[in-house]
């Protein structure tokens, strides 16, 4: 097999959630040609095989100095950073990778993980008695619920 159809069989692997295989194919992928995506899909696989998040991050790091308008890469940094419990983080990625392209997949992964509302009284703290009930009474009568 060649570079491509490591990667593409890997993709198969990775989607249909073999991590240990999708694993396999990319790393010998990568060790026929260093390609930016290869190598970015390869950090996510170690991510999610390994759980060596230094690694994957640096890997599709790489991809991203490489190739930086390409949104792919931001995505499985972000993915990445899911894996490692980093949610915070993963948001700012993903939503780097939206000011290069309108990447539905990046949109599906925001949408999937969510975001926190700003606090209404924003000098208070967010577990403020007062700003959870009234965030529950605007959020819910915003939503159109009673």
């Amino acid at each position: 097999m060649n570079a491509e159809e490591l990667f593409t069989t890997g993709i198969e692997s990775l989607k249909s959630g073999d991590n240990g295989r999708a694993l396999d194919l990319m790393e010998q992928a990568v060790g026929l040609e260093r390609n930016p995506l290869y190598c970015s899909t390869l950090g996510l696989c170690i991510a999610r095989g390994k759980g060596d998040f230094k690694r994957a991050v640096s890997l599709c790091k790489e991809a991203i100095k490489k190739e930086p308008k390409n949104s792919v890469h931001f995505l499985n940094l972000g993915r990445v950073h899911i894996l490692a419990n980093q949610k915070k983080e993963a948001i700012r990625i993903l939503y780097m990778g939206l000011r290069h392209s309108e990447n539905k997949e990046i949109i599906a992964e925001l949408n999937r993980i969510g975001r926190r509302r700003r606090p209404i009284i924003p000098f208070l703290e967010r577990n403020n008695p007062l700003n959870k009930m009234l965030g529950k009474i605007f959020y819910t009568q915003k939503a159109g619920k009673p």
